[in-house]
């Protein structure tokens, strides 16, 4: 009986972690979850997973890893999205993957390393009438996306076979930063930043888990893919969506970009006390505020034979229901 290939998934307790494990268990591999030995894993208890504990800041321990469980799969979805300090995202996002990247370079067994990087590594564009490609110069106006951006950057003078994959926003079953916005129009308010228009671009997490699978087995490597669901939406649509699931009725506040940024360096320096960093924060406000995020997906479809199975409408539908069956709503 042959023997099922080996893939470390990093950041496997997160959001996204949770669903990649789940396409890399439909495809037949064995699974080793990468986690933080402070992570919660109940989710997780009803997968055929074994746990590692990678120390990211130590290359010679992440090459002893390595060495010692011969992966021949590596999919890092490691990261933080939220950081107290500039830093910090600069360790986490960039110098983490450096270092995971350094210690895979030295394995025999690997076939292809998949970094999940972002759309906030290109950043945003001005003018409406464009739309983002592989080809479009970054220029990322948050230090999160700054920081994936160098973890790109640094990965790409790595001699291994490597890809990375830049989904958009993700939204989808266990989401939390969405999910607040969400809650909110579940609670009866529709909030906006500022009256400008905008072009947002979304991606459902089973889109995002399965195609990233599917690179692992592309011939294509050395490769940059946007993902998508292949559509653009105005600034309205989610909330629109979300009234007509729920069947409820909203108060539509659009508020000035300069209270709201006031209202952000208040939570921060509230939620500084608790050593954590609240979803609307300064960094955040650049993303949420940009004009346009539309986003091509060719690249994807045509190489990596990527077509998305949820449009805006269904997945968030989808969603909806899972947060109102498991009680979040």
């Amino acid at each position: 009986m042959q023997s099922k290939q080996k893939i470390l998934i990093t950041g496997a307790s997160g959001f996204l972690g949770y669903h990649l494990i789940q396409s890399a268990l439909k495809m037949g591999l064995d699974v080793t979850a990468g986690v933080r030995t402070s992570s919660n894993i109940k989710h997780l208890q009803s997968f055929p997973v074994k746990y590692t504990y990678p120390h990211f800041e130590n290359i010679n321990s992440l090459e002893s890893e390595l060495y010692e469980q011969q992966y021949e799969y590596i999919i890092h979805a490691a990261g933080i999205t939220k950081a107290k300090k500039e830093d910090d995202y600069y360790k986490v996002n960039a110098r983490y993957t450096h270092n995971i990247a350094q210690a895979a370079a030295k394995m025999r067994s690997l076939k292809k390393i998949v970094f999940i990087s972002s759309l906030a590594a290109v950043g945003p564009l001005v003018n409406m009438n464009e739309v983002i490609t592989e080809r479009t110069t970054p220029q990322p106006v948050t230090d999160y996306g700054k920081s994936k951006l160098l973890a790109e950057q640094q990965l790409m003078t790595m001699d291994i076979p490597w890809v990375i994959v830049r989904p958009t926003a993700i939204y989808g079953p266990r989401e939390k930063d969405i999910f607040i916005l969400l809650r909110m129009i579940r609670n009866g308010l529709e909030p906006y930043i500022g009256k400008i228009p905008q072009l947002l671009s979304f991606i459902h997490v089973e889109d995002v888990a399965d195609t990233t699978v599917n690179a692992l087995f592309s011939s294509h490597e050395k490769n940059i893919y946007h993902l998508a669901d292949g559509n653009s939406y105005n600034r309205y649509e989610l909330a629109a969506i979300t009234k007509s699931v729920l069947k409820n009725r909203t108060i539509q506040l659009h508020l000035p970009v300069g209270f709201v940024r006031s209202l952000a360096s208040i939570l921060e320096k509230t939620y500084n006390v608790f050593n954590k960093v609240p979803a609307l924060n300064k960094d955040k406000i650049q993303e949420l505020t940009a004009p346009n995020w539309n986003c091509s997906i060719h690249k994807a479809a045509q190489e990596l034979g990527f077509k998305p199975s949820y449009v805006l409408q269904e997945g968030l539908t989808q969603t909806l229901q899972w947060y109102r069956k498991n009680k979040w709503l």
